[in-house]
């Protein structure tokens, strides 16, 4: 069974998640979850304080694609996408002018390394629920669980091995699903602002019996 992510959103600005043509996608900052997700694992965003102070539902998505060795940012497929922000020049990734989030200096956060690039994979979904603005946190109400873990989630990287925190998960994004079809429910909460890092305030994983 696949791995359960959820953090905390500081910035929901159309660049993490990125929306276009009916796929999500997560290609700049959160590189551990990039690294680590694979297909049919679920990502859970939140609300950081800074940004909503209910801890709102941002997104619920179903990981379907991944993109690795910075692939994403040569395929012409995915060129149009506003977080498609590098270009690659000879052997070396490059922020493109103009593109409207990050910059430069996030590079190495972004990708990695020259000349390997080991953080440069790019999540996709076709399976998701983004609610935006119009997120709501009435989760709390019937998930205590998930609120408890929400509300106490700090700085860093966790891992959890707690099956009921896990089963109000999935049970949570089976509800959604169930009241929800459409994909894209509300607006994002700012426009974009660049040089802005997408940062997590933190995140959590829930994997199977043997952890990561």
């Amino acid at each position: 069974m696949g791995r359960i992510y959820f953090y905390k959103l500081t910035v929901d600005d159309g660049g993490a998640p990125c929306l276009r043509d009916g796929v999500l996608s997560l290609a700049i900052c959160k590189p551990m979850i990039r690294t680590r997700a694979e297909l049919g694992d679920l990502i859970f965003g939140f609300a950081a304080d800074s940004l909503h102070d209910d801890n709102r539902l941002i997104y619920i998505a179903r990981v379907t694609g991944k993109v690795s060795n910075g692939d994403y940012y040569t395929d012409p497929r995915f060129t149009q996408r506003a977080d498609c922000i590098y270009a690659k020049r000879r052997d070396e990734f490059r922020w493109r002018t103009g593109a409207l989030y990050h910059g430069p200096r996030h590079r190495t956060r972004d990708l990695g390394q020259h000349p390997t690039y080991r953080r440069a994979h790019v999540l996709l979904s076709d399976d998701f629920r983004y609610f935006g603005a119009n997120g709501s946190a009435d989760y709390k109400s019937r998930y205590p669980l998930i609120k408890d873990a929400v509300e106490h989630l700090g700085q860093g990287h966790r891992v959890y091995h707690n099956e009921s925190l896990r089963t109000q998960l999935q049970t949570f994004k089976q509800q959604v699903w169930s009241e929800v079809r459409r994909k894209v429910v509300g607006e994002q909460a700012t426009g974009p602002r660049r040089g802005a890092c997408h940062r997590n305030r933190a995140c959590g994983v829930l994997g199977g019996a043997d952890g990561l």
